[in-house]
């Protein structure tokens, strides 16, 4: 039986850490790292971040893809106040540095091994309160 109360005290415990983080903040934890995280080799920044923000974990499978915006996470909440495409999100009006980490191979078990492209794109997001919840995407600036 005690046994048994430490396994729902532990789960709680957890449950309440991930309670406490607004989606905001979940966004920010996974894609802002302004200014840009240093001296990590290109090779190893997105094993190194996404280990370290928590985006990857033992035991779970390896996210696909992600992408760090290195701006100020006020540019992000300014996109909020710019209309909305077709789909309902708001892009930024400047290109901004990123890092696109896809993962490498077919696997999508650990050890995660990913690839990195930095770029400078437009972010699409979604926002609620005004406020960026959700990378939708990227894209390029016009030519």
């Amino acid at each position: 039986m005690a046994g048994w109360a430490l396994c729902v005290a532990l789960v709680l415990a957890v449950l309440s850490g991930a309670v406490g983080e607004t989606r905001y903040e979940k966004f920010l934890r996974q894609h802002v790292d302004h200014p840009r995280t240093s001296p990590l080799a290109a090779h190893r920044y997105c094993e190194t971040m996404l280990a370290r923000r928590r985006v990857t974990a033992s035991g779970r499978p390896c996210k696909p893809s992600n992408t760090f915006v290195h701006a100020p996470a006020e540019e992000l909440v300014a996109a909020c106040t710019q209309a909305p495409d077709a789909a309902g999100f708001h892009s930024t009006p400047t290109p901004m540095g990123l890092t696109a980490c896809r993962l490498r191979g077919g696997d999508n078990r650990p050890p995660c091994s990913y690839r990195a492209l930095q770029v400078q794109h437009h972010v699409r997001v979604s926002c609620r309160d005004g406020l960026p919840v959700h990378l939708a995407g990227t894209y390029a600036p016009p030519q």
